[in-house]
């Protein structure tokens, strides 16, 4: 059975998080408010943001569960490790985390990243390292935090509080979420190129772009219905 995100919950979960970012005043792109007509009038000059899935991605990770499951995504630069047209070897992303959600554990084949609490409440994550079977290991965790590096144990959760960053490693599971009490967190995201088509291992087999439900019209377009 294919669970489906209801375009009616999409577009909710987009405005909640234009509210935040306004909140938190941080700047998105003109491309982010473009309605549906809109992108329709824009021609090939705005190839690299269908290209490299720049913009909104709104994921329930196939659970029909965003309140549990869910992530709201922004890509705001991106390279493309499949087409030489792009040179860029950077991303950056925004991330909305509510209280009550998880970022379900994985790690990324090839991709470095940084993971950044921009604001709000506090952001716990976990981590391991991950065996040549892809599963998880139990072996002690070398990260770095705001440049410093410390080991910890198999499966430790290190709390991030606003301004604080973690580099996750390719390889490296980890799943993240809110310190209950302290409300939504903004996160940034600094990595090399992004590929959430194939660059993803989940400890669990789930998905992550949705399939939607069509009960209302689209406010603002995913990444990957340009």
């Amino acid at each position: 059975m294919v669970i489906k995100m209801k375009r009616s919950e999409i577009n909710a979960v987009i405005k909640r998080a234009e509210a935040m970012f306004a909140e938190k005043k941080f700047h998105l792109p003109p491309f982010a408010f473009f309605t549906p007509e809109q992108w329709a009038e824009k021609g090939e000059e705005y190839s690299e943001i269908r290209d490299n899935m720049l913009g909104w991605d709104i994921t329930d990770h196939g659970t029909g569960d965003f309140s549990k499951m869910g992530l709201v995504l922004f890509t705001i630069r991106n390279g493309n490790q499949h087409n030489d047209a792009y040179t860029k070897t950077y991303a950056e992303k925004l991330i909305v985390l509510e209280e009550g959600q998880k970022c379900p554990c994985h790690f990324h084949w090839s991709k470095m990243e940084d993971i950044i609490n921009r604001g709000g409440g506090n952001m716990m994550m976990q981590v391991y390292n991950s065996t040549e079977s892809g599963e998880l290991a139990d072996t002690p965790v070398t990260v770095s935090i705001d440049g410093r590096s410390c080991i910890v144990e198999a499966g430790a959760v290190i709390r991030l509080i606003p301004g604080e960053s973690i580099t996750l490693t390719p390889g490296m599971y980890h799943a993240f979420w809110c310190e209950d009490g302290f409300g939504a967190v903004m996160i940034g995201e600094v990595s090399q190129c992004n590929d959430d088509n194939t660059d993803n291992r989940y400890l669990e087999p789930i998905g992550h772009f949705p399939k939607i439900d069509e009960d209302e019209v689209p406010y603002r377009l995913l990444c990957m219905e340009y």
